[in-house]
């Protein structure tokens, strides 16, 4: 197949890709020892440090999965079975959704922490992390339904000579399913993206409303004693923002990816684009997440002032 040549053959894409998976997990390790290391030293957790820490967990399994199968995407390989095909391939796609979830969770946690005490959202500021642990196990279970038909359709194929078949390693494919059955997964997958990315365009609204007025107030008070400098909170508000804008920026560029592969199959440039922009984020986030914590910038600072001074 010519995908699988070029593919093969490009360094500088090669290079590139395993640059970025080498980043992302890079970022990701450091981001969950900083959290297993706070649990350790008995600091009191916040509402958003589970959902963080395994975000972070789930990215940096992710990568590592992503960085085994781009093994036998980009570097010539002995070929798997269909274990190996299955266990791989759908390991990773529940790591994907699992993203996505826990991505849609930490907005709305980060809503209920900014919302006033007069909100109907206040109640749910003390509930404990076990109820965060719960909605995002459910979450999961529910996703892993909707991709089992991945234990069906992918197959191993070493010697992949039939054009039905959808390209995905060197030694996987993807069998191409009935329609009823591909109807049914697509809007099962239609539905849990909408449900929520509207969590979260809805989540990320009302934390901007909320900053829009603090910023009013803020203004109001200026020629008081009072700082308007932002609270931890909205500091915080603000990082999620941001990572919510970016998640949807590069989702959205995904889709658009993954509608021109659907004209041009043979398009190995196409390919690599979508992997290379499906895991941005995983690899930006856990950079952003540690600018926000005072503790990693302090103990970055002495290690620098160190550095220099020896």
């Amino acid at each position: 197949m010519s995908k699988k040549s070029r593919l093969q053959t490009n360094s500088n894409i090669r290079t590139i890709f395993f640059s970025e998976l080498g980043i992302g997990i890079s970022g990701n390790y450091f981001l969950l020892l900083f959290h297993i290391l706070k649990f350790i030293c008995g600091h009191r957790p916040r509402l958003t440090d589970l959902p963080i820490a395994l975000l972070s967990l789930t990215h940096l399994l992710m990568l590592l999965v992503m960085q085994f199968i781009a093994t036998d995407i980009f570097i010539s390989w002995m070929g798997w079975d269909d274990i190996i095909c299955k266990f791989l391939v759908y390991l990773y796609r529940i790591l994907r959704g699992l993203s996505l979830c826990t991505t849609s969770l930490l907005s709305v946690l980060q809503a209920i922490i900014l919302s006033p005490r007069s909100s109907c959202l206040a109640k749910f500021k003390h509930k404990s992390p076990h109820h965060v642990s719960c909605a995002i196990l459910l979450l999961s279970v529910l996703y892993m339904l909707i991709s089992s038909h991945l234990l069906l359709s992918i197959i191993a194929t070493p010697n992949l000579t039939m054009n039905d078949f959808i390209y995905v390693t060197q030694s996987c494919s993807l069998v191409p399913m009935t329609y009823l059955m591909k109807r049914m997964f697509s809007t099962l997958l239609v539905i849990r993206d909408v449900f929520l990315i509207s969590l979260m365009v809805i989540s990320t609204w009302y934390m901007v409303a909320l900053l829009c007025r603090h910023r009013k107030q803020a203004q109001h008070l200026q020629g008081t004693s009072l700082s308007p400098k932002a609270s931890p909170e909205q500091r915080a508000t603000q990082t999620i923002l941001m990572l919510m804008s970016f998640f949807v920026l590069m989702s959205i560029f995904d889709s658009i990816i993954s509608c021109s592969r659907t004209m041009f199959l043979s398009d190995p440039t196409s390919y690599y684009m979508q992997l290379f922009l499906s895991h941005m984020y995983a690899t930006v986030s856990s950079f952003v997440f540690m600018s926000t914590e005072k503790l990693i910038i302090n103990f970055l600072r002495s290690m620098c002032k160190t550095v220099i001074n020896v």
